[in-house]
């Protein structure tokens, strides 16, 4: 029987073996902390249970995942492997695991390709031509972007790039991406020139004045507000997703207060860097 620790490592392996398309010892030393000799070790024990798996390559100095790869330890969501990325998701020790369920929501889906041109084209500084699609532009359209963040935004993960053909910086649905992306020339562009994600501020709710007394306190203890207010701290870029996901409205005023049950207070401060969804 497994112990838990090696368990870990196994699903490690597997995890950037199919997500990164390459793994090495390294990858464990420095996840783990163990010895080189323990990393190799668990490495080959991998390729003892599955042995189609992974195959080494001297050029890659690693051990690449194989066409008929099968994945006995990872689920294949890619939110799996951008939680890891994000550390938000923490492999629970299934001895003092409490019971919970989670909510059975839709899954887009994104391939292993895409995310290993993505991860190398962040890790490399360099620009990739991809085709994308979107609700509004059904049709691929063809662009050239210099990606800088994965981001977690709800029920969807997002790209930060910036875009060629649009001249700045933008955010990319992953699953709306379509083939396998072209990794292209090294640049120097980066996060640190793009204003809306180097800018920060605050996004200040408060529950909605309609509200009875009674109700807006149980609002100001849900979120423990301070003096009745409830901040934020967001990149500006990031805000439209703030506001999305505290389900507050900032168009349509006729929404119930119960409904609505928090409004934004610094709409003025905040609308420069909110967008049209035409996603």
């Amino acid at each position: 029987m497994l112990s838990i620790n090696q368990d870990k490592r196994l699903w490690f392996i597997e995890l950037i073996a199919w997500w990164e398309g390459r793994i090495s010892a390294s990858h464990l030393i420095r996840q783990f902390g163990i010895s080189r000799t323990q990393a190799q070790k668990d490495i080959l024990y991998y390729q003892q249970l599955l042995p189609g798996n992974l195959l080494y390559h001297a050029s890659y100095k690693g051990f690449l995942p194989q066409a008929a790869f099968q994945q006995a330890y990872i689920s294949g969501d890619v939110v799996e492997y951008l939680n890891w990325i994000s550390h938000q998701d923490a492999i629970t020790d299934v001895s003092t695991a409490l019971p919970y369920t989670t909510l059975a929501l839709p899954k887009r889906q994104v391939s292993a390709e895409i995310i290993r041109v993505l991860v190398t084209a962040i890790r490399q500084k360099r620009r990739v031509e991809v085709d994308y699609v979107s609700v509004s532009n059904p049709d691929r359209q063809g662009r050239i972007i210099v990606p800088h963040h994965f981001v977690s935004a709800g029920l969807r993960w997002h790209l930060r790039a910036y875009c060629e053909k649009s001249k700045g910086f933008r955010d990319f649905v992953l699953s709306r991406f379509r083939g396998v992306p072209e990794l292209m020339d090294k640049t120097k562009i980066s996060a640190e020139q793009d204003p809306g994600w180097t800018t920060e501020l605050y996004l200040e709710f408060q529950p909605d004045p309609r509200l009875k007394p009674a109700q807006q306190e149980v609002l100001h203890h849900d979120y423990q507000m301070q003096n009745g207010k409830l901040l934020i701290h967001s990149r500006a870029c990031l805000a439209q997703y703030v506001l999305q996901e505290m389900q507050v409205n900032i168009r349509d005023i006729d929404i119930s207060p119960e409904a609505q049950q928090l409004v934004l207070v610094n709409l003025n401060d905040i609308k420069p860097w909110l967008f049209e969804e035409k996603s």
